[in-house]
């Protein structure tokens, strides 16, 4: 199973239910990269993602998104198999 990372903060419904969504997909261990607590970390996240918003969300080399674009995804089929690659 790939890596997978995730930039969050600590009051995040929507960083809750991706970690919820992927939990129950198998995934173990989600790299967490708190942004509130690490400015410097938000303005890389930005300048990888070009977006703002949490939770930003990396399975492997591939940025899936936010939230709405992981859920996007799994209801298409897409994740699983990324999971499993």
């Amino acid at each position: 199973m790939p890596a997978v990372k995730m930039y969050t903060t600590a009051v995040c419904p929507y960083c809750v239910r991706a970690k919820q969504l992927l939990q129950a997909k198998g995934v173990a261990h989600i790299e967490e990269v708190r942004v509130d607590l690490n400015p410097d970390e938000r303005v890389k996240m930005m300048e990888i993602t070009g977006r703002r918003s949490v939770p930003q969300i990396f399975i492997g080399d591939t940025h899936v998104g936010g939230c709405d674009d992981l859920m996007a995804l799994d209801s298409q089929g897409g994740l699983m198999p990324l999971l499993q690659a």
